[in-house]
């Protein structure tokens, strides 16, 4: 079936993309601007890169804010990716109904309060917040997330190729690192990068749970926009956008490259067959 876009899909998609991107074009833009003004253009200019580096403050709440994204991201990877397995491959254990709310329940939950019942948590704990707690609360968060990626995966995993693999005598465990890790890593990565993406631009939790020390990127500039938007505001922001793109366009491009060499090695494996 010919389908044609018509004038209103056209004028739609356009006033969309334009309410999307035309602030964040702007603020990129405004990023490169000589005046310290940020709606006045004096010409273009990079010292707010240069202001933005010198800034100890920034650089270290950027630094806690790497660090965080990485190790939340790493450790909600495995556990969500656990998380899947347990779903999909045991359908009927007692308490599933319970487990598969809990693992979901950040996914609908407002992160208000999500944030308040952590740091409830860790205040009857007893637990001096600061860079753990900001990392524990992150893992809670992207967890579900990545649990949602990876059992898509699973749903459509063949799982012969695990018992081909048993019945030749490989254990269980190497079973699972040798042919199920390899065939579900696309899923286990693009389940890294949304988790890393979500820890390093939350502020909500991040500010109910942070501590001394432990003051991450998004918290800073929000406590600095309060003050007044600068230029140098500006550039953070673009410089976060530069690295969520450049993570997103990676992702995106592993995961074609790892379609691309499973369809030829399906093809070969049908040539060889024939």
């Amino acid at each position: 079936m010919n389908r044609r876009l018509s004038w209103f899909n056209v004028t739609s998609l356009t006033l969309g993309f334009a309410f999307l991107y035309i602030p964040i074009l702007l603020l990129v833009i405004f990023s490169f601007n000589e005046s310290r003004l940020v709606t006045v253009w004096g010409g273009f200019s990079t010292k707010w890169y240069g202001e933005m580096i010198r800034n100890q403050a920034l650089m270290d709440a950027a630094w806690v804010t790497i660090r965080v994204a990485v190790l939340s991201a790493t450790i909600a990877t495995v556990l969500g990716t656990l998380a899947a397995i347990t779903m999909t491959r045991y359908v009927r254990f007692p308490g599933r109904m319970l487990f598969s709310g809990m693992i979901y329940a950040p996914l609908v939950m407002p992160e208000v309060i999500t944030g308040l019942s952590l740091l409830l948590l860790f205040v009857a704990m007893d637990f001096s917040r600061g860079f753990w707690t900001v990392t524990i609360a992150h893992v809670t968060l992207t967890m579900c997330f990545v649990a949602v990626v990876v059992q898509s995966r699973l749903v459509t995993f063949d799982e012969s190729l695990e018992e081909a693999a048993q019945d030749l005598g490989c254990p269980p465990a190497k079973t699972f690192f040798a042919i199920t890790l390899p065939l579900i890593l696309p899923a286990v990565v693009a389940g890294w990068m949304l988790a890393f993406t979500l820890s390093l631009d939350d502020l909500v939790i991040a500010s109910f749970n942070t501590g001394p020390g432990a003051t991450t990127l998004p918290i800073k500039i929000y406590s600095q926009v309060r003050l007044g938007v600068t230029p140098e505001i500006n550039a953070v922001c673009t410089v976060m956008i530069a690295v969520v793109a450049v993570g997103v366009i990676a992702a995106s491009l592993y995961t074609k490259r790892a379609q691309v060499e499973k369809e030829k090695a399906e093809r070969a494996a049908v040539l060889q067959a024939g």
